[in-house]
């Protein structure tokens, strides 16, 4: 239930009494799906796993957490009977602090990085200030800007490319929320940090820019984490479900000023972040230091993915060009990207959608290595 302040903010804002509910059930947890059928139902599918399939279609880790992270995780079962015991939220937010470089007061730890997305939807939009993004993207956004009624703009992306910053600008400047993925879902793309400079040098004062750089373990590129830890007007949002093999443990970051933490919390009580599931944060704790191995995963990763490209262009197939991420976009030319995925999973290997800018162009996870033989034979089969 929204408070008193919450309610008066988003009223001044221009959201109607209706609106205000749809607000409600969006921070209030499993409701928050319902609104967003038949997309979202389309992507909590892909993410749910094919008994004895391939798993190659929701962007997880090909394996689960650093062995050494799962063995903090598992130590703190055992004090299951303690919501946080020794402190441990406040020691995550300390290392993450100190592997980024920033205040611990721009620090936010969430169960899982969907919730703060949403929120920020919520927080900077309005009626009348409007969401831009990239297209394609993580949709997440769109469905929230959508279900509150708030002005979406989604800006073509051109294949290989990043984000076009000055075309979001245009289509929309007066927005409340841009939001950039870097690298991209799906297409594993980098938006330069140049190009994020200048979005900032010219947005609107009062506007927020959100970065997602759930998949910036997978590349070498620079994060833009100094620009939230200099900024009021930026957050960076992260994710342990990617590199770190914990899509299935739920525990997500923000970096930003404390006021913007502040506005995006006070739709439930300032609750749902000091709710995290200890196992989680403990193994994220433990995972976040261990640089050589973040290093060795992305390089693993990158081998299978560069294998795979070559294997499918020799089949003669065009994949979208300067994926940094553990994902590739493959154009299957004139058939249709969801009767190839269909035909796919019928040989057992579950590769992920497509998005209605390219009906004919599907994302693909990069698995093991023992997974995209799999995947290249079962293309193979299906394509013959």
């Amino acid at each position: 239930m929204l408070d008193k302040d919450a309610r008066n903010d988003l009223m001044e804002r221009g959201y109607s009494r209706r609106q205000l509910g749809r607000i409600a059930a969006l921070v209030g947890g499993g409701a928050a799906l319902a609104p967003f059928a038949p997309s979202a139902f389309a992507q909590s599918q892909a993410a749910r796993g094919v008994k004895g399939a391939v798993q190659i279609g929701a962007n997880e880790c090909w394996t689960g957490p650093f062995p050494a992270a799962v063995a903090a995780g598992a130590s703190i079962l055992a004090q299951g009977n303690r919501y946080d015991p020794d402190d441990l939220r406040g020691k995550l937010i300390k290392t993450v602090a100190t592997v980024e470089h920033l205040p611990e007061e721009r620090v936010m730890p969430w169960p899982g990085s969907g919730d703060p997305l949403v929120r920020s939807v919520i927080t900077f939009c309005s009626p009348s200030k409007g969401l831009v993004t990239a297209d394609p993207t993580f949709e997440s956004a769109w469905r929230a800007a959508a279900w509150l009624e708030a002005p979406l703009a989604k800006v073509p992306m051109a294949p290989g490319a990043g984000a076009d910053v000055r075309k979001m600008l245009a289509a929309n400047p007066n927005a409340g929320l841009y939001y950039i993925c870097t690298p991209n879902n799906p297409t594993g793309t980098v938006t330069p940090l140049a190009d994020i400079e200048w979005l900032l040098a010219n947005k609107p004062a009062d506007s927020v820019l959100l970065i997602d750089e759930a998949y910036l373990h997978f590349s070498e590129a620079p994060s833009a984490v100094p620009l939230a830890a200099a900024r009021s007007d930026v957050i960076v949002m992260r994710t342990f479900s990617k590199l770190f093999g914990m899509a299935g443990v739920r525990l997500g970051l923000t970096f930003a000023h404390p006021d913007l933490h502040k506005r995006m919390m006070r739709y439930d009580g300032f609750q749902v972040t000091g709710t995290l599931p200890m196992p989680a944060v403990a193994c994220g704790t433990a995972a976040y230091t261990m640089a050589d191995a973040i290093r060795a995963r992305r390089a693993e990763m990158v081998a299978v993915r560069e294998a795979t490209i070559a294997q499918l262009n020799r089949r003669g197939l065009q994949v979208h060009p300067n994926s940094q991420a553990n994902m590739i976009m493959v154009d299957w030319k004139n058939r249709p990207a969801a009767e190839v995925q269909k035909a796919l999973l019928a040989q057992n290997v579950q590769i992920g959608r497509n998005w209605p800018i390219w009906p004919n162009v599907s994302r693909v996870t990069i698995g093991s290595a023992d997974d995209m033989m799999k995947f290249c034979a079962a293309v193979d089969k299906v394509l013959a």
